[in-house]
């Protein structure tokens, strides 16, 4: 039999710790960047609508870096057992 308790976990606490301190400031770089595209003179409809639309798109980001980080881990599983 194999020892499976010596192998890496596919999702490990820091791993979600560090996506999320990424999607943090994702949100904060994409909600600046986006404030500028906002047609709009209220600086609080700027602020909301650049807000919203950067929680869709920190979304994905989030999604893309935890499937990144899974797909990685088990390619190195894999490279270690060939």
């Amino acid at each position: 039999m194999s020892n499976k308790s010596n192998e890496q976990p596919l999702i490990s606490r820091k791993g979600l710790i560090f996506d999320g301190v990424l999607s943090i400031a994702f949100f904060m770089f994409m909600t600046s960047v986006l404030k500028s595209h906002v047609p709009s003179e209220d600086e609080t409809v700027v602020l909301v609508v650049a807000s919203m639309t950067s929680c869709c798109m920190t979304g994905v980001f989030w999604l893309a870096a935890n499937m990144f980080r899974v797909t990685l881990v088990d390619f190195q599983r894999t490279k270690k057992k060939v």
